[in-house]
């Protein structure tokens, strides 16, 4: 949570159904001065809306290995330009991908990240964007 969070140089709302989690990037916010708004809020049982969601100039998403299904419905319309999506499943991350690229949104990049040396576990980070409207012809 703190990994991401802290590291934007803007205004971040946080959401994060882990309590423990939450304090601990509440304490960090202070301690650095950071704009954070943080949130306890499980994504799964009440993800964001549409509306809330178009409110961002940006999303960053990084969810547990069940992957967002639910947001990712919200995320697919949202107005928002751009998404960065960091998942530890593929499998999860390929489903999601999928709803947002159904939706019109395109995969600008993808890049694997083998952190955990000695193990065949691979993360993965995306950044998502609008896919241009097409001409009429």
């Amino acid at each position: 949570l703190g990994t991401f969070t802290l590291a934007i140089p803007a205004k971040v709302y946080a959401a994060e159904g882990a309590r423990d989690a939450l304090g601990s990037l509440k304490a960090a916010a202070h301690r650095t001065q950071r704009p954070v708004y943080p949130e306890h809020r499980d994504l799964y049982r009440r993800p964001l809306t549409v509306a809330e969601l178009d409110r961002f100039d940006a999303v960053v998403i990084d969810p547990p290995r069940s992957g967002a299904r639910e947001q990712a419905t919200a995320l697919a319309e949202c107005k928002t330009p751009v998404i960065a999506y960091v998942s530890c499943n593929p499998a999860s991350f390929a489903r999601d991908a999928k709803e947002l690229c159904d939706a019109g949104w395109r995969i600008d990049w993808v890049q694997p990240v083998g952190q955990f040396r000695w193990s065949t576990h691979v993360e993965l980070a995306a950044k998502f964007v609008r896919n241009a409207p097409q001409p009429s012809s």
